[in-house]
């Protein structure tokens, strides 16, 4: 295969990919268009669910990051053994399927939980977790942890040269935070804040179980609550495009937003602190994030593990499904992101910097978003309920793309520019340069973003929602079923299960991409 060759196979592939992004977003958004109808059509409802999405969200975003930045700091400042290990636990809620970190917080937080107990011991009236506080709480659960590694990754950008050039001009600590800190939070804290903004608009999970009130209601789960309950297609649909509008404008804000790095570079060497002290307060931030984070973690499993033999035989089913749409998911993503990142260096300038931005579009939409226009598509030709499965997989694909891209295409182009002019020389295209020269230098970005979307689309209950009946229901659907049912026994230990195998999928692909990281 000659060069020449292999870039038009490049830009085939990803031209494959790109048609297939604009069906998926801009198609089904199509729908959605023709089939809404005027803003007359909705109820005051419907404004009050606008309304609630905004202000939990503010609330979630603002939360999240503003009890990252201690947290982060702490982490950053100190030093001690199992401090890798509580970084990666801290982590985990992220990766978390929602409805397992929901009864988590439930078991701490809930009716029952560890916290009500307490009160109700010492006289004072339980709380309840349910509502925009309730919601908040989730969401900031959910988040924090990855507003921390977004913010802990700035600390670690400022060169350790400006920490010892900082200790010899005598600066306090409050002057080194003056100098040195604050411009890296000014940089990141911004877009920290609209991408947790993003993620908590688009949240469905955490309304369905903790809000769905007439006052805890979020845009999404009125989709739902009109597409399944009323089949109000219209109404539907004009509540989806109102969901795209309000992603779509926080993910260009988020875009423009972000500042310049001016960070400089340093000579890479281990940071050390002057301005660290004793060391209490760091240590009792980090300790209590750790209680917040973990505890639910532990009371799920503490609950469950002992139920899991006995589960009923369709949780077993529905786990096998949710088996298939996430490592379907998972194939098809890679596929994809791999497709896409060739055929944007192959173009280069901005044709590929256009075709990138098509890539990205996935995050200023949603999964009911998305699947209320493939509904709507699918409607004159099919019963769309035959193909759940096969819709939940693509959209969980489609919505996984853009992290899976820009995991994937940095390492690609290193690879093109530190290897490619030999790869060339030795007449090295196609096939060959991609199992020898390619796939090896990217396995760990492969690997990272292969078990991020097999954990996220394990524990998606989005699409499926619109889409299944029973007989079809995925693991996270069942799960709803059986918490709905009052089956607190089997709720448990299908939580468990859920937890377990998104976190082993997780394990076992990042595992894989890290087991030839010196490549």
């Amino acid at each position: 295969m000659t060069a020449a060759t292999a870039r038009l196979c490049a830009l085939g592939a990803g031209g494959v990919v790109a048609l297939w992004l604009l069906t998926l977003n801009f198609g089904a958004l199509g729908a959605v268009l023709w089939r809404a109808e005027g803003f007359s059509a909705l109820r005051g409802a419907d404004w009050a669910a606008v309304r609630f999405t905004l202000v939990q969200a503010l609330w979630s975003a603002g939360l999240s990051v503003l009890l990252a930045v201690p947290l982060a700091r702490a982490l950053a400042r100190r030093s001690f053994p199992g401090r890798g290990l509580v970084i990666t636990l801290m982590g985990a809620p992220f990766i978390l399927p929602t409805l397992v970190a929901v009864l988590g917080l439930l078991a701490v937080f809930g009716r029952g939980g560890l916290v009500n107990q307490g009160l109700v011991s010492v006289g004072a009236e339980p709380i309840s977790i349910y509502g925009l506080h309730g919601v908040v709480l989730a969401h900031v659960f959910y988040n924090l942890p990855l507003a921390t590694r977004i913010l802990l990754q700035g600390w670690g950008s400022i060169p350790a040269e400006r920490f010892r050039l900082a200790a010899s001009l005598g600066f306090s600590p409050w002057h080194m935070f003056r100098q040195l800190e604050w411009p890296m939070l000014r940089e990141l804290v911004p877009g920290a804040l609209l991408v947790i903004f993003l993620i908590c608009l688009t949240s469905f999970a955490v309304a369905l179980t903790l809000g769905g009130g007439p006052r805890a209601t979020t845009v999404e789960l009125a989709i739902y609550q009109a597409f399944r309950f009323d089949f109000d297609m219209g109404r539907a649909a004009l509540l989806a495009l109102i969901q795209f509008g309000l992603c779509a404008g926080a993910a260009v804000l988020a875009w423009r937003v972000s500042l310049p790095a001016s960070l400089g570079g340093g000579m890479d060497r281990a940071v050390q602190r002057f301005d660290l002290g004793r060391g209490g307060l760091d240590f009792a931030l980090i300790a209590l994030a750790a209680l917040f984070l973990l505890t639910p973690l532990g009371m799920i499993v503490a609950r469950g593990i002992a139920q899991v033999p006995g589960l009923p035989w369709e949780v077993w089913q529905a786990a096998g499904r949710s088996l298939m749409v996430a490592l379907g998911a998972t194939g098809v993503t890679l596929v994809m992101a791999l497709s896409l990142a060739h055929a944007v260096l192959a173009l280069g300038g901005a044709r590929g910097a256009a075709l990138e931005a098509l890539g990205l579009a996935s995050l200023a939409a949603s999964s009911l978003v998305i699947g209320t226009g493939l509904f709507l598509l699918l409607l004159p030709i099919t019963n769309p309920r035959d193909w759940a499965l096969v819709v939940t997989m693509l959209v969980n694909a489609g919505l996984a793309l853009p992290f899976a891209l820009r995991l994937i295409l940095p390492g690609l182009r290193e690879v093109v520019e530190t290897q490619g002019r030999l790869a060339d020389a030795l007449g090295m295209h196609g096939w060959a340069r991609l199992r020898i020269v390619t796939l090896p230098r990217l396995r760990r970005p492969l690997g990272f973003a292969a078990g991020l979307t097999a954990a996220l689309s394990m524990g998606d209950l989005g699409v499926i929602m619109l889409f299944a009946e029973r007989e079809g229901a995925t693991l996270p659907m069942q799960l709803y079923r059986l918490m709905l049912a009052y089956r607190q026994a089997d709720a448990a230990g299908a939580a468990v299960l859920l937890l377990g195998l998104s976190l082993a999928l997780f394990w076992s692909f990042d595992r894989w991409g890290r087991g030839r990281a010196g490549v």
